[in-house]
């Protein structure tokens, strides 16, 4: 366990300057099966690794807004969420590479790890 966090191939990794091309859609769907109920997609010009939780109160939402926030933070790898009461998406994209890199993964599966 690192921090924590369960410790898998994915968790077991830290994000690091990515540059160059993103991902190819081989290799992210291949890395998606590491992970629990995330999807791909392409919002307009954007592909961004995506899930929505949802929680019983706004409490639970706003401890796993914190709780994410922290990984961003440990990581410097920042998301975006959209958060309301019982809910919060978080959305992963790498923008230095245009699109998904392995740092979204390694978040993703820490995120995956918080909900273990």
């Amino acid at each position: 366990m690192t921090h924590g966090i369960p410790h898998t191939p994915l968790t077991a990794q830290r994000c690091s300057h990515q540059s160059g091309a993103a991902l190819s859609e081989a290799q992210a769907t291949k890395l998606l099966e590491q992970l629990t109920a995330w999807t791909i997609e392409r919002e307009g010009d954007a592909v961004v690794l995506t899930r929505t939780h949802t929680f019983p109160d706004f409490h639970r939402t706003m401890a796993f807004v914190n709780a994410v926030a922290w990984i961003a933070h440990e990581q410097d790898h920042h998301p975006d969420l959209l958060v309301s009461y019982s809910r919060c998406t978080v959305n992963w994209s790498t923008h230095s590479v245009g699109g998904l890199s392995i740092n979204d993964f390694i978040c993703a599966a820490r995120v995956d790890a918080l909900l273990a």
